[in-house]
């Protein structure tokens, strides 16, 4: 007997993790289903855990965006000419591109011709596959309609992942220009400013104001470059690093969050993209607990998704979808509105889609106003840098030419 850690969905709705002895695997799971449990992960522990470990890759096996895109949509494509499952896995195993991918389906085909349902099959590849995809196969397989929850599972990525690009188009200019603005910096600290005090050499007493304060923040940059870079690159790469934690990931969540334009920004985003999440599950056919509990995954930001917790315990409790929501507190009065609407009138889902689309437009108006505005202001300082410098720089020269002047004249 070996002992297996379970992660199931009770026939009551709740999620629950449990220590449970089994012959095989395959036991275990044909058992969990007869007693109307829903698996979500399901891994050997102890010894047996530790040889399986030893036998496999560790960690996720990472797939393109791209590749797992264009398998989803091929694969829907011979679902509704007719084909089999476990035939048209085959021939996409054969065609797809991607090594990472051919592997992680020949082990879905494995399962599927075992006996396992297809949704079982991506799940026990554990978190290569995000759950809402999961999730929206199983509701597929339930309606009897995969063909087509795969392309509306398709559709809602496309969406997210234009929405993504669409920030990072955004973000790109202002960085490069913020980063040329310190490259510029450190050079003229460095090399620029000494050459020129070369020629102003014994005359620091007469040299004007601004010129003395350039100068002075150019020798101390000079003169502690040694420790001020590799600080600077340690701060960064300890940021990375606490970023990855539960604990720094929480913190630097909750300061983008406070940010005046940063924050707002971020919630628009993760408003649009819960509720699309949403909607992608309750088309298919999943409930409503069951919905958000998925989509709450997509949250990325973890100070609001510690605020969403609450929500699914209030649908438990009976309480109204909208309510719960309001209760979490970073959702947008428009947005609640608009849902409460839906939920009222039967139509949650469409509403759900309205709002997405709804902010995806806000956002992407407001990025191109974020940025509309952000570059001038960085050439202005690129700008105005340059000027100060060349000022501190050339006033000297031009005060003694014109003492030379003066003294020529008498």
């Amino acid at each position: 007997m070996a002992e297996f850690t379970c992660r199931l969905g009770a026939p009551t709705g709740e999620v629950v993790t449990r220590q449970i002895e089994a012959t095989s695997e395959n036991d275990l799971r044909a058992k969990l289903e007869r007693e109307g449990y829903r698996i979500f992960t399901l891994s050997a522990s102890g010894r047996a855990g530790l040889m399986s470990a030893l036998n496999r890759d560790t960690g996720p096996r990472k797939i393109k965006l791209e590749d797992f895109l264009l398998f989803n949509q091929q694969l829907s494509a011979l679902l509704r000419a007719g084909l089999p499952i476990l035939q048209a896995i085959g021939i996409l195993r054969k065609r797809v591109p991607s090594e990472q991918l051919r592997i992680v389906l020949e082990d879905v085909e494995e399962k599927v011709r075992a006996g396992l349902a297809l949704s079982q099959a991506f799940a026990a590849q554990g978190d290569t596959f995000p759950r809402i995809y999961i999730a929206t196969i199983l509701a597929g397989e339930r309606a009897g309609a995969l063909d087509e929850v795969l392309l509306r599972y398709v559709s809602y990525q496309k969406t997210v992942t234009e929405a993504r690009r669409k920030i990072k188009k955004s973000l790109t200019y202002p960085t490069v220009l913020i980063s040329a603005s310190m490259i510029l910096v450190m050079v003229l600290s460095t090399y620029v400013i000494p050459k020129f005090m070369q020629l102003y050499a014994g005359q620091s007493e007469a040299l004007p104001t601004i010129t003395v304060a350039v100068v002075s923040t150019a020798e101390f940059i000079s003169a502690n470059l040694i420790w001020l870079l590799p600080s600077v690159i340690g701060l960064v790469i300890f940021l990375l690093f606490w970023r990855r934690t539960p604990q720094g990931r929480f913190q630097i969540d909750s300061w983008m969050l406070r940010t005046p334009v940063a924050g707002e920004t971020i919630r628009q985003m993760t408003i649009a993209q819960f509720t699309r999440s949403l909607a992608t599950l309750l088309a298919g056919g999943i409930t409503l607990p069951e919905s958000v509990e998925i989509a709450s995954e997509s949250i990325t930001n973890r100070a609001l998704r510690r605020a969403s917790e609450g929500v699914l315990a209030g649908i438990r409790e009976g309480q109204p979808f909208t309510d719960s929501l309001e209760k979490s507190g970073w959702v947008s009065e428009l947005a609640l509105d608009m849902i409460g609407v839906g939920e009222r009138a039967g139509a949650l889902r469409e509403m759900l889609d309205e709002v997405a689309n709804f902010y995806d437009g806000e956002l992407e108006v407001r990025l191109n106003t974020i940025t509309t505005f952000i570059e001038p202001i960085i050439l202005i300082f690129m700008g105005g840098l340059v000027m100060t410098i060349l000022l501190a720089m050339y006033l000297p020269l031009f005060y003694m030419i014109g003492n030379l002047g003066q003294g020529g004249a008498q």
